[in-house]
């Protein structure tokens, strides 16, 4: 259970630092495997496991007029192809229970939006898949509330479980991170993943759309990993002002090598007082 196996990368106890990065939401074919192979090569100069990521439908959007992606099927058919072409795993979001069996057959990882994170039927069903599942902490529990999620996931049989921290509520329009959420949810026995995009969200803050602060990613991935994080989630794309989800919050596709090297270089430094 810790560490958990997800393809062929390990992630927890004494492993290296697991990378969950892609864009926001699936666009194009040729946009989605276009970041994929970039990523495949920023994994590969820095001996990284990296997991890619793209969402086949953002069914939280603020506006009924938001770009939710291309839908189940094309998406799935996307990432099968993503996976084909670069050798990386795969994981996208699912919203209902009848989305985790198809999408185990292409990813070898499910995820569950922080939102429905005590959805019990999306929990069962996607822990009879066998495929690990990453359970992002809703913004309005408590961490030591996420036992109950671990409790629903054992129960159903799954027992590769990651959970991830992406901030809480703190008012109207604003998360922030306490720190303390990793080690506390650690202590369920299980990794933790550090959502350091989704962390700078400003949701509604611009209205129709969310706001974010993208200059406070960096920041926050290094206070995550200073206090033990075993992994990070990192949105990234070519052009984030363009994208037509969580613009924002992502990091330019051409700094995001750099910045991994430097968050690498803390987690090294760590792992020696450790």
């Amino acid at each position: 259970m810790n560490p958990v196996t997800i393809g062929p990368h390990y992630c927890g106890r004494g492993q290296s630092l697991l990378v969950i990065a892609g864009p926001c939401v699936i666009e194009t074919e040729e946009l989605t495997l276009s970041i994929a192979l970039s990523l495949k090569k920023i994994s590969d100069e820095l001996s990284l496991p990296l997991i890619f990521k793209a969402s086949f439908d953002k069914a939280n959007r603020t506006s009924v007029d938001a770009y939710r992606g291309p839908g189940m099927s094309k998406g799935l058919a996307i990432l099968a192809r993503v996976k084909q072409s670069t050798s990386l795993p795969v994981t996208t979001d699912i919203h209902l229970p009848e989305q985790a069996g198809p999408a185990a057959e292409v990813c070898d990882l499910l995820q569950i939006p922080a939102f429905l994170a005590r959805q019990t039927d999306l929990l069962v069903a996607a822990a009879h898949t066998g495929r690990p599942v990453h359970v992002k902490k809703g913004q309005f529990l408590a961490p030591w509330d996420m036992k109950h999620v671990v409790g629903k996931l054992q129960a159903s049989g799954c027992q590769n479980i990651l959970l991830g921290e992406r901030g809480s509520f703190f008012g109207y329009g604003r998360l922030v991170n306490d720190m303390r959420c990793i080690p506390q949810m650690q202590s369920l026995g299980v990794p933790v993943i550090f959502d350091a995009t989704h962390s700078v969200q400003e949701p509604g803050g611009l209205g129709a759309s969310t706001g974010g602060n993208r200059d406070m990613v960096e920041p926050l991935a290094r206070a995550a990993i200073a206090i033990g994080a075993d992994g990070l989630f990192l949105e990234t794309h070519p052009l984030p002002d363009c994208s037509p989800s969580d613009g924002p919050n992502m990091i330019p596709l051409d700094q995001f090598a750099a910045i991994l090297r430097r968050l690498l270089h803390l987690r090294r430094a760590v792992e020696e007082i450790s």
